[in-house]
């Protein structure tokens, strides 16, 4: 039962196992879903997913599984005006409900679909507390204040929550882990980089009265002292970004990104360079690049401490000339003695909490046009995609050495 609703989900993105899978086809033999395709929604997403960061992925596959119907962005207008003086929404006992459950069942989406259509042509004025026409209240497939067993709300307010509908409205796109992040999902990521730094940093010189209470009891009353790394801010982190030509099109997420970082107050450090396409010999002080308002790469790792944590955020996709060539720099009135890449490996070396952010989504990596330069970055760099998912397994691998 219901079998290929599981290959959906997978398809779609959503890591269910089979013993997830059993579960739910446990509570479904004890009639957790109360026989209704809402129940069944809810219960199988609570049983299946995991992450709230899935949620867009499961309604995207429960809507294609069972065939769902959106409302028609734009009615007709006299569909609206049947609409107008709605009956008082009526609600059901439960008792009403299975009743209605039994005698109705569940709709096949496609019947359901073509019965819309062939009602917005003959009906002729509005119903109301019916069984079949477009109304409000009763008992039809279509219109609002009612209750149908996966029926097309049209206006309103939802009250019996057609399963189909709370999916086709994808409430939970915002909440996918992989796609690109805002303002507000940049900053909760970059404060986990502060408490995971928090829990592995730092000397263990400040007192855990809680823990040593614990311990004590356990040991008979015999006093034992736990010591816990202080709770201050020790976080350093450098921030470089790819600013100009094949970034453009990211301008938007490196802006968001740009603001987050400049909100954050919970770092001891925080250093934020640009450059463009690769880093040579200068690194520069604004998105404009200009010579006129840069510092020398090499003043940066001589005179900064190793403990910083380095986020790079570009696209890795260049000429392998600017990666590879002395005087490989894309400006005209610039010259390099060395390599880009050489600069890169530098950095790498001396700032051994490393990580490099790319907007290009990873499955496009090898067979993106500067395929051949993102790979040799890689090589140097530990990469991770720009999503939720990405940052969050960038920020745990910036609390290790390469």
């Amino acid at each position: 039962m219901y079998t290929n609703f599981f290959y959906q989900l997978r398809r779609e993105g959503v890591p269910v196992s089979i013993t997830e899978w059993m579960t739910l086809m446990e509570a479904l033999s004890v009639g957790l879903a109360e026989s209704s395709l809402s129940g069944f929604y809810y219960l199988a997403r609570a049983v299946l997913v995991k992450s709230e960061s899935h949620f867009d992925q499961y309604d995207l596959a429960f809507q294609s599984y069972f065939q769902g119907i959106e409302t028609p962005e734009q009615l007709l207008d006299q569909v609206s005006e049947w609409m107008a003086n709605p009956l008082p929404a009526k609600m059901f006992s439960e008792e009403e409900r299975n009743e209605l459950l039994k005698k109705l069942g569940l709709p096949d989406w496609e019947s359901l679909k073509t019965s819309l259509e062939e009602r917005l042509r003959k009906q002729d004025g509005p119903h109301h507390g019916g069984n079949t026409w477009i109304g409000t209240g009763g008992t039809s497939p279509f219109g609002h204040s009612g209750f149908h067993p996966g029926g097309v709300r049209i206006g309103g307010d939802s009250h019996g929550q057609s399963a189909v509908k709370v999916a086709s409205e994808r409430n939970y796109r915002d909440y996918r882990s992989d796609t690109t992040l805002g303002v507000r999902q940049f900053e909760v990521a970059l404060r986990r980089l502060r408490q995971f730094s928090t829990r592995l940093d730092g000397v263990k010189d400040q007192l855990d009265l809680e823990d040593t209470i614990d311990e004590t009891c356990k040991n008979a009353g015999q006093l034992k002292l736990v010591w816990t790394r202080p709770r201050k801010n020790s976080v350093k982190v450098i921030v470089m970004m790819d600013a100009g030509g094949s970034m453009v099109s990211y301008a938007k997420i490196c802006s968001q990104l740009f603001s987050a970082v400049h909100k954050s107050s919970h770092f001891k450090d925080l250093k934020f360079y640009y450059f463009h396409n690769c880093i040579y010999d200068l690194l520069y002080l604004d998105g404009s690049c200009n010579p006129r308002k840069a510092i020398k790469t090499e003043d940066i790792l001589r005179s900064l401490n190793s403990d910083y944590k380095v986020i790079i955020i570009g696209d890795a996709s260049m000429a392998p000339s600017e990666l590879m060539m002395s005087d490989g720099n894309i400006f005209w009135d610039l010259g390099n003695d060395e390599p880009g890449i050489t600069w890169l490996q530098r950095i790498a070396k001396k700032f051994p909490y490393n990580v490099w952010l790319n907007p290009i989504p990873e499955g496009y990596w090898e067979r993106v046009h500067g395929y051949q330069t993102i790979k040799m970055v890689r090589d140097t760099f530990p990469m991770y995609e720009l999503t939720l998912e990405g940052l969050d397994r960038a920020i745990k691998k910036l609390m290790v050495r390469k």
